[in-house]
Parts: structure tokens; C-alpha cells; sequence
């Protein structure tokens, strides 16, 4: 059985929806249960005040550098109304409107 490399991890750019008072926050990690529970165990300064968060959205990538810039591309506006698009089904149901 060939062993696991560095090379061979996933990267993962997430989105995450605090539900206190339903802000989003987007990060990268190699990790992603692991960093989710960190986020809620407030161990994030960034995100600390607004516990607890859920994982709403997250995207896999084989490159450490394609994570990163989809990650900076998710904190922009661009990124913003993707993520609100993308996740129409979602914000619909949530809110109990039909776009």
C-alpha cells in the first residue's frame, strides 16, 4: 500500500455561518473537522466572538496554493455574492423566501 505524502493532502476553503448573528467566515486548512472545532472552541480571535458556527460551504483542492487564493477569493465581494448564489437552496429554505 503506497504511504501517504505531504503532496497527497487535501486542502479545503470553507465557509462557515455563525449563528449568533449569521456572519460568514472564510478560511483555508488542511485540517477541516479539526479547525471547525477549534472555531468553536474559540480558539480563532477572529472568529471567538461570534460562536457558535456551522460549516455551510466548503471546496477541496489538491493544491495548497489554489485553497489559498479561492480562500482570498471568498472574502471579497466577488466571492460574497458567489457564495450567496451558490447556496441559494440554502439561504431560501432558511428564511422561508423563494427567490
Amino acid at each position: 500500500m503506497p504511504r501517504t505524502t505531504a503532496a497527497d493532502k487535501f486542502h479545503y476553503t470553507y465557509v462557515l455561518e455563525s449563528l449568533k448573528d449569521h456572519k460568514r467566515y472564510a478560511g483555508y486548512t488542511v485540517n477541516l473537522r479539526k479547525r471547525l472545532r477549534e472555531h468553536n472552541q474559540g480558539k480563532s480571535f477572529s472568529t471567538a466572538p461570534r460562536l457558535p458556527f456551522k460549516l455551510i460551504y466548503c471546496e477541496v483542492c489538491l493544491n495548497e496554493e489554489d485553497a489559498k487564493r479561492r480562500e482570498h477569493f471568498l472574502k471579497q465581494t466577488k466571492g460574497r455574492r458567489f457564495i450567496t448564489k451558490r447556496l441559494k437552496s440554502y439561504y431560501a429554505s432558511k428564511n422561508n423566501v423563494k427567490f
